[in-house]
């Protein structure tokens, strides 16, 4: 039924609209591309059951649906071969069991075409074996009610639907013109495929949840990984901020300073300080500039010095004050080393030292420095919680940052377990010597020498 406007052109109306949508839809769920192959999908996960067979068996487990519909159709052959009507002979009745068996295992690569090549055996058998109850015989009523499972499984409830309502139409349309004056199966097809269709379309509903959940969850723990590393690398560039500004500065006022300091200095020497300072005034603002974006518009900069291994005795005696015991031990000549490199060594000492807090309450640690030739070592180690405290769960940050840490300075690390149940940190930060530059000739003279120690403590003595 159409409606003309005064225009003339002709519309629509709702109710052919909607018969038009749904047989585009039954065309674009039966009809189009029917027969595509759509191997099913081997099996993900083992199973709480499979996981305790040997592995010789295990190895086949994702093969185990193409297992479960071969036995399905095995048993679909038997059952028609042994309880087909008619008089076709024992190896008539094995040619139907075969036939009636070819729509369930077809169902493992062509769903769609498996369920009409059911609707085919179903007329084939009908026809040829006959039976009681029109137009499906035992053997093929199992084998059409296995085949609508096995596809609703594998494709949802809509197509469910459309199944079970042409399958009642098919019932019907053979009652009526080729019925062969018996009773009919029509209504123990349409309840028995009602209640198995229900339960396959839950499974299958339950089962899109739980894989659009899980698929949710692997996603939302990237981004949490990502947030995480975006966070400790705008903590790191904050905290290099304030180191290399530091240094920039420093560098910045003895340049002004140096002129100062010597009696009428020669004006090569005066403008080789003022480059310096206009170089590391430049430098210093570009570096705001460039690191000043990760602060965010609520962030103060702290109102002490950033800490160094000089202050891990402080830490560690705050950690004592929770209850955990922890020991120090440095090894190798403590020397004074590059401020980032001594502000990341005492941040994943602190983390380390949190993390056993956390999750191994009760437990004693051991923090072990090592100054070495090439660098700086750091081991942390603690053991098993003890106690009745339970540990706290955590989502793998601290150690993501400590990474992050090491990774930055072109370090190592390794994390794990311990065979005593414990946890242990490893880090190596290298740290490149300073390269010793050779003392330029006295302008007074022509020759110099410059000698020079420097102290654990930083200080420096020499004679020139």
């Amino acid at each position: 039924m159409t409606e003309t406007t005064t225009g003339g052109t002709a519309r629509t109306t709702p109710e052919l609209r909607m018969a038009s949508g749904l047989i585009e839809t039954l065309r674009q769920d039966l009809f189009t591309d029917a027969f595509a192959y759509r191997p099913l999908p081997l099996a993900q996960t083992p199973g709480r059951f499979l996981r305790r067979l040997p592995e010789a068996i295990r190895r086949y487990a994702p093969w185990r649906q193409y297992a479960a519909v071969g036995a399905l159709a095995f048993f679909v052959l038997v059952f028609t071969s042994t309880t087909q009507s008619g008089y076709v002979g024992e190896a008539g009745r094995f040619a139907m069991g075969l036939v009636a068996t070819v729509p369930v295992l077809l169902t493992l690569v062509r769903p769609i075409g498996a369920w009409w090549a059911a609707v085919a055996m179903t007329v084939v058998l009908a026809l040829v074996g006959g039976g009681a109850d029109w137009p499906w015989s035992p053997g093929s009523f199992l084998s059409h009610l296995v085949v609508m499972v096995l596809v609703t499984l594998r494709t949802g409830p809509r197509i469910a639907a459309w199944m079970w309502t042409l399958t009642l139409a098919l019932g019907f349309g053979m009652s009526a013109l080729l019925g062969n004056g018996y009773g009919t199966g029509l209504p123990q097809m349409a309840v028995t495929s009602a209640f198995a269709l229900t339960i396959a379309s839950s499974i299958r509903i339950r089962r899109s949840a739980k894989a659009e959940v899980s698929a949710q969850q692997e996603v939302t723990a990237v981004e949490r990984d990502k947030r995480t590393l975006l966070e400790e690398r705008t903590t790191i560039a904050r905290e290099l901020h304030d180191v290399v500004a530091h240094h920039m500065s420093v560098v910045a006022i003895q340049a002004e300073a140096a002129p100062y300091r010597v009696k009428n200095p020669p004006p090569e020497l005066e403008a080789a300080f003022v480059t310096i300072r206009e170089n590391a005034v430049a430098a210093l603002t570009e570096l705001r500039r460039v690191l000043g974006v990760v602060r965010s518009a609520d962030y103060e900069a702290p109102d002490a010095p950033q800490p160094t291994l000089a202050s891990l005795d402080g830490l560690l005696a705050n950690v004592r004050e929770t209850g955990l015991s922890v020991e120090k031990t440095v090894t190798g000549a403590v020397r004074e080393l590059p401020q980032g490199v001594e502000l990341s060594a005492y941040r994943i000492i602190q983390e380390a030292l949190s993390n056993t807090l956390r999750h191994a309450p009760g437990a004693s640690a051991s923090v072990e420095v090592s100054y070495v030739l090439g660098g700086l070592g750091i081991r942390i180690v603690n053991g098993p919680a003890t106690g009745d405290a339970r540990p706290s769960a955590g989502a793998g940050h601290g150690i993501t940052g400590m990474r992050e840490r090491v990774a930055m300075l072109e370090g190592e690390m390794t994390a794990g377990g311990t065979a005593a149940g414990g946890y242990e940190v490893a880090v190596f930060i290298p740290v490149r010597n300073r390269p010793e530059t050779a003392p330029e000739p006295s302008k007074e003279t022509g020759t110099g020498t410059a000698t020079g120690t420097r102290t654990a403590t930083g200080t420096e003595t020499g004679a020139v």
